[in-house]
């Protein structure tokens, strides 16, 4: 056996947000919105911040041609208002 890599894998965390405001971003009510989610029908996406950022995280959610992205602190507080956007065929947001 060769020499040993090790790997650092990011510990899972998870982080609470109220689902209400990215619901109605959706423009889903929050009942179909955790429905959904539950179903993988909507895609989420976490990143966590680094340097200047570090401590915060964007949570992004995807259904349909609308992405809503919030970014909150390790408690789940919002950071900043939500950014919502809508993907252009090719995938790419618009407005990004």
């Amino acid at each position: 056996m060769g020499r040993r890599i090790p790997i650092d894998l990011n510990p899972t965390r998870e982080i609470v947000i109220d689902g209400a405001p990215v619901a109605r971003a959706l423009g889903l009510d929050k009942a179909a919105f955790f429905r959904l989610l539950g179903q993988r029908k909507i895609d989420q996406l976490c990143e966590r911040g680094v340097g200047e950022d570090a401590g915060r995280f964007r949570a992004s959610f995807y259904h349909g041609r609308k992405r809503v992205r919030v970014v909150v602190d390790h408690a789940g507080r919002v950071l900043e208002p939500l950014e919502i956007s809508e993907r252009t065929p090719g995938g790419t947001p618009s407005g990004a």
